[in-house]
């Protein structure tokens, strides 16, 4: 049974910054893409980033690029957010998902989701 827990969520001011961190376990993630989404409240859930099973293709919203970097450890069965020069408007929860097909982490069709870590940054 595919298990997916976030980590690293916190509050931070303004232009800071956090990493977070997806432990995955119960899969054969060496094969899987992941990517993360996020929500914040009264909004939908939103694509933010996504690596590919290889860790060769890499993908983000227009709204985090060049703040933000993907990135995986395959010993480890983790996947990291690093997320830099926050803004107000970052705040949200933020989940984990993987999947062996990318596309369907893309299109938030996958069925294995983490439980979200909660972002918060004041201004």
């Amino acid at each position: 049974q595919v298990q997916l827990v976030e980590s690293g969520g916190g509050v931070v001011q303004a232009g800071g910054s956090l990493r977070l961190s997806c432990a995955a376990s119960g899969g054969r993630f060496r094969s899987y893409a992941m990517g993360w989404f996020r929500q914040a409240p009264g909004k939908e859930r939103e694509f933010v980033a996504a690596i590919n099973w290889s860790g060769s293709f890499t993908d983000y919203a227009d709204f985090v690029k060049g703040r933000f970097t993907i990135s995986r450890d395959y010993a480890k069965n983790t996947m990291s957010l690093q997320m830099n020069s926050l803004k107000p408007e970052d705040t949200a929860v933020y989940y984990c998902v993987v999947d062996p097909d990318y596309y369907r982490i893309r299109r938030s069709e996958s069925e294995y989701w983490g439980q979200g870590t909660q972002v918060t940054v004041s201004s």
